[in-house]
C-alpha cells in the first residue's frame, strides 16, 4: 500500500497545485478515507481565491466529499474501515461547547469548515472528524451523492425552516446548482411550487424539476407576481445577488419568510413598512448536522432527487474550478477521484 497520497493544494489567489502527501493515522475522534468523488461548490472560491484568514498557509479545498473509511482513530467506535460515507460543509461537532449541548451542532465553536480551514476533497485521501461523518446509502451513485451533501442539504434544510403546510406556495429564486434541487425538493414536500429566473426559456426546465408557476423576473417584478399568486409562505432566495433577492420580500404572505442561501457579494435592502405590516421575516440558512444529512440523501433516494452533474477527472481539478465558476456548468461539476 503507498504511503503517499495526491492531493490540490490552494495557497495564494486563484492557484491550485498538485503535490504528494504522506498519509499519516487519523488523530482521535477521527478517520481516515480514500476519496471517491468530491463535488466542485461555489464556496471553494474561500479556499482557491484566497479569502480566508492566511492565504498564504496550504489548504485542500474541497467540501462535498463521498469516500470509504480505511483508518479509525482512537475513541472512534461507530465507523469502520469499508463504511461508505459522506463528509460536507462542517467537518464536525466538538459535542462540548454551549451551542452543542443545547443541541445546536450546525452552530458548533468548534467546528472544521470542510475545505476551507481544515483540508477538504480535492485529494485521493481526507480526513474527518467521527462526527461530521454521513452514511451513504446502498444504492445511491458517489457522483450523485457528492453535491446533495452540500447544495442538497443547503436546499433541503430551507425549506424546513418553518412550518409550512403541505399545498402552500412555496417559491425557489434561481435555477442553478442550488436551485434546480431546492425545486425538486419543495414538489416532494408536497408544496405549491414557484420559480423565479430571468428568462422565459427557462420555464420548461423549471416545470420539469417541479415548479407549478413560473415567474420571469427579466419581465415582471417577483414581488408583484408571487402576491398576485396569493403570497408565498416561504421563499428560498439561491442566486447570489442581494439585489435580486430585495423585491422577493413583497411577494410574501403574512407571516412569510425569505430563506436567504445564495452568498452574495452585495447587500439586502429592505423597507422596513415590508417587514412590519404583514409580520414578515428574514433569515438565513446554514447547511445541517450530519444526522439532518442522512435524512436529506434518505428523502432524496426515495423521491428520486436528482442533481444534475458533469464528472470530470481528478487530475483535471482546475479545469473543474473554473467549469464552475464560469457559471456553464448544468449544475454541479464533480470530480472523479478514481477515474
Amino acid at each position: 500500500m503507498s504511503t503517499t497520497y495526491r492531493a490540490f493544494e490552494a495557497t495564494g489567489v486563484h492557484n491550485l497545485r498538485l503535490v504528494e502527501r504522506e498519509l499519516a493515522d487519523p488523530a482521535p475522534g477521527h478517520v481516515r478515507l480514500r476519496v471517491e468523488t468530491c463535488g466542485v461548490c461555489h464556496s471553494d472560491v474561500l479556499a482557491v481565491e484566497g479569502l480566508r484568514a492566511d492565504p498564504s498557509s496550504p489548504i485542500v479545498p474541497g467540501h462535498e466529499i463521498v469516500g470509504v473509511i480505511d483508518a479509525v482513530g482512537p475513541g472512534v467506535t461507530a465507523w469502520h474501515p469499508g463504511d461508505r460515507v459522506g463528509v460536507g460543509f462542517l467537518n464536525g461537532h466538538c459535542g462540548e461547547c454551549e451551542p452543542c449541548r443545547r443541541g445546536d451542532f450546525v452552530n458548533c465553536l468548534d467546528q472544521g469548515q470542510t475545505g476551507t480551514n481544515v483540508d477538504g476533497g480535492y485529494a485521493e485521501v481526507t480526513y474527518a472528524r467521527a462526527s461530521g461523518l454521513v452514511r451513504i446509502p446502498d444504492g445511491m451513485p458517489a457522483a450523485e451523492a457528492a453535491p446533495l451533501l452540500c447544495a442538497g442539504l443547503t436546499t433541503f434544510s430551507a425549506l424546513q425552516q418553518d412550518s409550512v403546510r403541505a399545498g402552500s406556495l412555496v417559491a425557489v429564486q434561481g435555477i442553478g446548482g442550488l436551485g434546480h434541487l431546492a425545486l425538486q425538493y419543495a414538489r416532494s414536500l408536497g408544496y405549491r411550487v414557484a420559480a423565479v429566473a430571468r428568462g422565459k426559456d427557462k420555464e420548461p426546465l423549471a416545470r420539469e424539476l417541479g415548479a407549478h408557476e413560473y415567474i420571469d423576473s427579466s419581465e415582471t417584478d417577483p414581488g408583484t407576481a408571487l402576491a398576485g399568486l396569493g403570497g408565498a409562505s416561504l421563499v428560498v432566495a439561491t442566486a447570489s445577488s442581494g439585489a435580486s433577492m430585495n423585491p422577493l420580500l413583497r411577494g410574501l404572505a403574512p407571516g412569510g419568510k425569505l430563506v436567504v442561501v445564495g452568498a452574495a457579494p452585495d447587500p439586502l435592502s429592505v423597507n422596513t413598512a415590508d417587514l412590519i405590516f404583514g409580520t414578515r421575516s428574514i433569515v438565513g440558512s446554514l447547511t445541517g448536522s450530519s444526522i439532518e444529512n442522512e435524512d436529506n440523501l434518505g428523502f432524496s433516494l426515495a423521491h428520486g432527487i436528482h442533481p444534475s452533474i458533469e464528472t470530470m477527472p481528478f487530475e483535471r481539478a482546475m479545469d473543474a474550478y473554473e467549469r464552475m465558476l464560469s457559471g456553464k456548468a448544468r449544475f454541479r461539476v464533480v470530480l472523479d477521484v478514481t477515474a
